[in-house]
C-alpha cells in the first residue's frame, strides 16, 4: 500500500481487531525474539495480561468478547448447553447468542465490517459486508457470505479449522504441517480483505493457536520434544501480524488480543466420574453415554467445563431435589469440590463460584448452577460413562486459563492492566467514534 493509499479517510477512524486464539500475555513477553513485531507493537503503544471470562472457554469467550457481555446475557457459557425441562443438549451456534454483536453496531450506523473466522458465528449474518464464520462453521460454502467471498476463499484452499484429530497422533509431525497451511491460508485472507481497504472494522480471529497449544504447551514449558516447533509456529504467526500491520492506514487503531490463557495441562479431571463415585449421579440401565442417560434419581451432572448443575425438581427433567433444599445441596457440592485432592496430593480447584456471582441478564434459566475454575495443570472434562479412574491422561498437554490472556493496542497511555474480555467492545466502539449508553455493557472503554 502506498503512501497516498495510508492517508487518513473522510470517514472516520477505524479498527483493524486480529485474534490470537489462547494465546498468554506471558508467552509473547517471554519470547520478545519470537514475538519481535508483537513486541514493537506493544512497546508503542500499550499491552498487559487481562483476564478471560468464567468458564474460560472459546466458545463462550468470543460471544463476550464482541457483545461486552457476560454469559448471562450472551446466553452461551460454554461448548455444550442443555435445554431446560428436557435431558437433550446442543451445541451454541450464533443465532443462539441473545446479544448484539460489534460488528452489528458498526453496520446500523452505515459503516462497514468485515467478519472472519471468529468463534460461535454461524451461519454467517446477513446484512454484514462479508463474513465467513469461525469455529464450529460445516463448510466454507455454508460459512461464507456473499458469494465473491464464498469463491475467493474456495480458490485459495482456505480452512475453517485445524484437523485436531491429527494431534491425537504421538509423532505431531502431520499436525504441525496442517496447523502451518491453515495459519498461512488465513493469513492470506486477512491480508487480501485488508489490502482492499473498504472497511471500516476489520474483525479476524487466529484460531489455530488454540490448537497448537492444546497439544504443545506443554513441550513448550517443559522444553519437551517440540519445543523448537512451537516457537517456530509463533514465529511464523509473529511475522504475518508485522505485515498486516504494515498494510493498516494511519487511520486504523490495531487491537491483538486472546481470549484466555494457557498453560501445561498434567491431569484430565472427570468431574462426572467423580460425582459417580460420591453418589450424586446415577445412571439408566445399560445406558451411559449422554444426559439422556444420567437417572432421575440423580443429585446433579457436570457439563464442560467445570459447569456443575442440580438436579432441581421443576427445571431439570424428572428433578428430585427441591427448591426449600436447593442452596443447602449446592453449598455441600461446592465444598466438595473444594476438598477434591490430585493424585500427588495437591488441590484440583482454585475456586468455586456461585451462578449469581458471575452472571447477571435474561438467560439465567440456564446457568450452571457452580463453576469451578481449576487449579493448573488440571483440565475438567465431563463425559457421561463409567471411567478407570477419576484422574487420567489424554493427548493433550495445555489447557485454558482464566487469568493471563493477551490484549495489546496500538495506541500508547491505555490503561490494559487488571482489565477483562468485556472492555474490548466498548474500546472498539469508542475508537470508531460510535455512540452507545455505557450502562448496557459489563465492562467499559479503555480509551
Amino acid at each position: 500500500m502506498g503512501l497516498f493509499d495510508r492517508l487518513r479517510r473522510k470517514d472516520g477512524p477505524r479498527v483493524a481487531f486480529i485474534g490470537i486464539d489462547g494465546v498468554p500475555h506471558s508467552l509473547i513477553t517471554e519470547n520478545p525474539d519470537v514475538f519481535e513485531n508483537i513486541t514493537v507493537i506493544a512497546e508503542q503503544g500499550s499491552s498487559g495480561a487481562i483476564r478471560s471470562i468464567i468458564p474460560p472457554e472459546s466458545s463462550a469467550c468470543w460471544p463476550s468478547i464482541t457483545t461486552g457481555k457476560n454469559p448471562g446475557s450472551t446466553g452461551v457459557y460454554g461448548f455444550q448447553e442443555r435445554k431446560i425441562g428436557s435431558h437433550e443438549t446442543y451445541i451454541p451456534m450464533g443465532k443462539n447468542v441473545k446479544s448484539k454483536r460489534v460488528w452489528e453496531w458498526v453496520t446500523e450506523t452505515g459503516k462497514k465490517a468485515t467478519v472472519m473466522n471468529v468463534p460461535v458465528t454461524y451461519p454467517p449474518e446477513k446484512g454484514i459486508q462479508r463474513m465467513v464464520s469461525g469455529f464450529l462453521s460445516t463448510s466454507i460454502e455454508s460459512a461464507a457470505t456473499p458469494q465473491e467471498l464464498k469463491e475467493y476463499l474456495m480458490s485459495i484452499g482456505y480452512r475453517i479449522d485445524v484437523d485436531s484429530k491429527l494431534g491425537h497422533e504421538e509423532d505431531k509431525t502431520a499436525f504441525l504441517q496442517d496447523a502451518l497451511f491453515t495459519l498461512e491460508k488465513r493469513f492470506e485472507s486477512f491480508e487480501h480483505f485488508i489490502e482492499k481497504d473498504d472497511w471500516d472494522l476489520f474483525f479476524g480471529v487466529f484460531m489455530t493457536t488454540d490448537r497448537v497449544n492444546h497439544f504443545l504447551y506443554g513441550d513448550y514449558q517443559q522444553k519437551g520434544r517440540y519445543f523448537r516447533e512451537f516457537l517456530e509456529f509463533y514465529r511464523i504467526l509473529d511475522g504475518y501480524i508485522g505485515q498486516l500491520k504494515e498494510l493498516l492506514a494511519e487511520d486504523t487503531t490495531m487491537i491483538i488480543a486472546s481470549d484466555h490463557g494457557f498453560t501445561e495441562l498434567k491431569y484430565e479431571f472427570h468431574a462426572n466420574e467423580w460425582l459417580r463415585r460420591a453418589g450424586w449421579i446415577d445412571y439408566r440401565k445399560n445406558r451411559k453415554n449422554s444426559l439422556e442417560d444420567v437417572s432421575s434419581e440423580s443429585r446433579g451432572y457436570s457439563l464442560i467445563p467445570g459447569r456443575f448443575y442440580i438436579n432441581l425438581e421443576d427445571r431439570e427433567l424428572d428433578g428430585k431435589i427441591k427448591l426449600e433444599d436447593y442452596e443447602n445441596v449446592r453449598e455441600e457440592l461446592r465444598e466438595m469440590l473444594l476438598g477434591i485432592e490430585g493424585p500427588e496430593g495437591e488441590k484440583v480447584m482454585k475456586s468455586v463460584e456461585i451462578n449469581e456471582d458471575i452472571f447477571e441478564g435474561d438467560q439465567m434459566e440456564i446457568a450452571p448452577d457452580l463453576v469451578a475454575l481449576p487449579n493448573d495443570g488440571f483440565d475438567l472434562k465431563a463425559g457421561f460413562g463409567e471411567k478407570e479412574d477419576v484422574f487420567g491422561k489424554g493427548p493433550r498437554n495445555g489447557m485454558h486459563t482464566f487469568e493471563n490472556a493477551s490484549l495489546i493496542i496500538d495506541r500508547p497511555g491505555v490503561s490494559i492492566e487488571g482489565s477483562n474480555l468485556y472492555n474490548i467492545t466498548p474500546t472498539i466502539l469508542t475508537l470508531m467514534d460510535i455512540k452507545y449508553d455505557p450502562s448496557i455493557f459489563d465492562g467499559e472503554s479503555l480509551i
